[in-house]
């Protein structure tokens, strides 16, 4: 038996895809209504691997009745059915509403099971054995997958993106032209600012600005912070980091982080394309304790910003983006030459 889960709405697509490969096999799609589920009365699980409908393929070891002390029960079966391990999790997902019971506590109970029998540690991100238990009402499925089938946002792998932008202040000039447009961009900027967890975003008008367009665009960008972050809260499964929101002269701004182990950066159509500063950027980011960006919105950055920077590049050649897509464009362009930092400097190093 083979547990399948598919994005919703795809359940009978898939079902169709499974049953031209592995004929005459019977196939509950949706069981109890659930969507974006399938349980695949076979063993061919490679074949059910073929279907692209397929997000999740979990051979089933145990079907059992919903309850958590039979789930606790099946604990020493499932370390010997795991073979050999040194770190594994628990996914527990529940469905229904009459259990007394949540995913929480089957995760944190049987992880806990395991663990005494086993010897071995939990790794949430990169587990060398996964242990699956799906409950559907009154039937539960108990599977395992090694953690190299595991398709996992964060490994030892892949470069961790938040040492860099735990670094960053983003200095924003407002976008100030009337209430709703000041409104709706501040939203997207906060929401930016706070998708990549930035060390702090400065709002920096410079000069006498309209006093109820600078209040509809800072109350936009508090509006779109707290709305990512509040997603953030819910489907991180670690600690998120709340962007700090300041409003401070551009002027001053600018004296204040001329500092000696920042790096000032300009981003401006008058200057050079990135690749012709690379190099130069890599040894700056190496031993800066802080990455300072500036952007300008509608009419751009003053010209003496421009000439104090430590760099002013022009991210994208002969394109003039949008005033919200600033901090993404030059966040990604800079992350790309800091994780390339990173590695060169870890080379030489071994």
């Amino acid at each position: 038996m083979i547990f399948v889960k598919t994005q919703r709405g795809m359940e009978y697509i898939a079902a169709q895809n499974i049953k031209e490969l592995i004929n005459d096999v019977k196939i509950e799609v949706r069981p109890a209504g659930y969507l974006g589920i399938l349980i695949v009365h076979s063993g061919e699980l490679e074949q059910v691997r073929q279907v692209p409908e397929v997000e999740r393929a979990i051979p089933v070891l145990f079907e059992i009745e919903s309850s958590l002390s039979g789930i606790l029960e099946k604990a020493e079966e499932i370390v010997k059915a795991m073979g050999e391990f040194d770190t594994f999790a628990v996914r527990a997902t529940r469905r229904g509403l009459k259990h007394r019971f949540s995913s929480m506590d089957i995760s944190i109970q049987l992880g806990k099971r395991i663990q005494e029998m086993s010897g071995k540690d939990v790794d949430l991100n990169s587990p060398d054995k996964a242990v699956y238990v799906e409950v559907v009402n009154e039937r539960t499925f108990i599977g395992i997958l090694d953690g190299a089938e595991e398709r996992r946002k964060y490994t030892p792998e892949k470069a961790n993106s938040l040492r860099f932008f735990e670094k960053v202040s983003f200095v924003q000039t407002p976008y100030l032209e009337n209430l709703k447009g000041a409104r709706e961009i501040g939203e997207r900027i906060g929401r930016n600012a706070q998708s990549f967890e930035i060390k702090e975003l400065i709002i920096a008008p410079y000069g006498y600005v309209d006093a109820e367009e600078l209040f509809e665009f800072l109350r936009g960008v508090r509006r779109g912070k707290l709305s990512r972050l509040s997603i953030q809260r819910r489907s991180y499964a670690r600690e998120v980091r709340e962007t700090k929101i300041l409003v401070h002269d551009l002027f001053q701004t600018l004296r204040d982080k001329k500092r000696r182990k920042n790096v000032v950066i300009a981003t401006d159509p008058t200057g050079k394309q990135i690749s012709d500063v690379r190099d130069e950027l890599k040894r700056a980011f190496e031993r800066a304790n802080e990455i300072v960006i500036f952007a300008g919105s509608r009419t751009g950055l003053p010209k003496g910003v421009l000439r104090l920077a430590d760099f002013v590049v022009d991210l994208s050649p002969y394109i003039t983006f949008p005033t919200e897509l600033a901090i993404p464009v030059s966040l990604t362009a800079f992350l790309d030459i800091y994780e390339e930092m990173k590695a060169e400097r870890s080379e030489r190093e071994q």
